[in-house]
């Protein structure tokens, strides 16, 4: 169907270009795309998304066939695990928005995608991630977030100094004695030492929980949650029954869980004063905070910084030098001390991480079901969507759409800075919805979005202040880059060493 006239846009987000029920005079198409068979079709459709084709040539050649950055596919997992695969794939700039519009869409149940992991693997509960912001425990479950980030926050910028600073001198060792350094492991003890310091005020390796280890255990735990749409690099005939056709039963993870619940309702305790104070049961609360520092918060950061370097690395020595002279005079001229206000100076620095945010988001998926029936704009056409149909955001196609980014596929440190580069941020949409955009209670942004922009300013504060530049090796994984460094160049200006927190 197809046809030309003015139609009220009812999908249309105000995060969008077109406003709410704004008059369109684009023609209605029909949503191209299929099922396939039942049963067949899903996997058939799994196989290639993760075998055959890989995901982003599952999605472009779609693209190429229909025509048509809207489009219905099916996702992972598909049987057996999830009794419904289907959804309308947006993969614009000017689709995807309405994945964010709380008042059109319902985000109950969806982190995950077309599948819910079991609650075993959270304390029997339904943490926040997969409350839609009309149940009343979403509510009191981010302002807890709130009152923790807030509490905490004029500890983030020295123990983020203190735990990556450990990072860089073990780093600098290996490149000296060994010739390189793998960046990757290094980084995920740094990432939840820094949590725990800085969040919870302590340090774990003074505590029974220790630190060696924790990580791999906190990353088995996540698999365990997301091993349906992981890429474990394994065999197609040992990955499909092992991780993408069934759940992994939650009973493995239940010693190494509750040695993790210990030590987060242990070093917690005035949190969870707090949040009984706001009807919250302690218990519940606790495993929101797990989830939060582990998976959120930790998992993120183990995800992103390395995307982080290996794009910065990438950029070549002339970048490096602007960051490097940008970083260390904003911060000379504010005492000496690496502060917000210092970091606000820092333009080209700030929109370098805008940048890698938008070229390799660290969270590709984005899923809500729509409570009406729909409307949904892309660039050329309209497209009708009935209540209770999925909807799936693949995220780098959005931020890449080339009809908003010029040089769309390249990392550009300075896009984002000065007047006109300021107004695409609100296209860089990593955190569920625009970065000009606040978190709230009634939407389901990131609670920590303004938390992970700064602790990834800081991670090149922490570079830049230490090294004229750098060289890295990028070694393609299924889950994350691997980043090893081959060389640093340290600062030889006795000065800067006074700049460090």
């Amino acid at each position: 169907m197809s046809m030309n006239c003015p139609h009220e846009v009812e999908g249309s987000s105000s995060h969008s270009d077109t406003s709410t029920n704004a008059v369109v005079n684009l023609p209605v198409r029909e949503i191209p795309g299929h099922y396939g068979t039942p049963f067949f079709g899903p996997i058939l459709d799994r196989l290639k998304y993760f075998h055959f084709q890989g995901k982003e040539k599952y999605f472009s050649s779609r693209v190429k066939k229909y025509q048509s950055t809207v489009f219905r596919a099916n996702m992972p997992p598909g049987p057996f695990i999830s009794s419904n695969s289907k959804v309308v794939v947006l993969l614009d700039a000017k689709s995807f928005p309405i994945l964010f519009d709380v008042t059109k869409v319902e985000k109950k149940d969806v982190f995950t995608g077309t599948y819910v992991p079991s609650t075993k693997l959270t304390g029997g509960y339904r943490v926040l991630a997969y409350l839609d912001p009309s149940e009343p425990n979403h509510c009191k479950l981010k302002q807890l977030l709130f009152f923790l980030f807030h509490s905490r926050r004029e500890f983030i910028i020295p123990e983020f100094g203190r735990s990556f600073g450990e990072l860089f001198d073990t780093l600098e060792c290996k490149v000296a004695t060994k010739g390189k350094a793998r960046f990757d492991g290094l980084n995920d003890k740094a990432c939840f030492n820094f949590v725990c310091r800085s969040f919870f005020a302590t340090n774990p390796a003074d505590t029974k929980l220790g630190i060696r280890g924790v990580p791999t255990k906190i990353l088995i735990w996540i698999l365990f949650q997301i091993s349906p749409i992981a890429s474990t690099g394994l065999p197609c005939f040992l990955e499909e029954p092992l991780f993408h056709t069934c759940l992994l039963p939650p009973c493995l993870m239940k010693s190494n869980y509750k040695k993790l619940y210990d030590f987060f309702y242990t070093y917690s305790g005035w949190i969870l004063d707090e949040a009984e104070k706001m009807g919250i049961e302690r218990e519940e609360a606790c495993h929101n905070l797990l989830f939060a520092a582990c998976f959120n918060a930790f998992g993120a950061m183990r995800i992103f910084f390395p995307i982080l370097i290996k794009w910065i690395g990438r950029s070549g020595a002339k970048i490096h030098k602007q960051l490097a002279d940008e970083i260390r005079s904003a911060v000379a001229s504010h005492g000496g001390n690496v502060s917000l206000k210092a970091i606000e100076d820092m333009h080209l620095m700030k929109s370098a991480v805008y940048e890698a945010l938008r070229i390799e988001p660290p969270v590709p998926f984005q899923y809500a079901t729509a409570k009406k029936d729909l409307v949904i704009q892309s660039h050329d056409s309209l497209f009708e969507v009935k209540q209770g149909e999925m909807l799936f955001g693949y995220q780098p196609f959005a931020t890449k759409d080339p009809k908003v980014f010029e040089r769309a596929d390249e990392f550009i440190a300075e896009r984002f800075v000065g007047v006109e580069g300021e107004k695409l941020l609100k296209y860089v949409v990593w955190s569920n919805g625009p970065e000009t955009e606040d978190t709230s209670v009634d939407n389901k942004q990131c609670a920590a979005k303004d938390i992970v922009v700064l602790v990834s300013r800081l991670l090149l504060v922490e570079l830049f202040l230490r090294y004229d530049s750098f060289e890295v090796k990028i070694h393609t994984s299924p889950l994350l880059p691997l980043v090893t460094f081959t060389s640093v160049t340290k600062c030889n200006d006795p000065s800067t060493e006074k700049l460090k927190q």
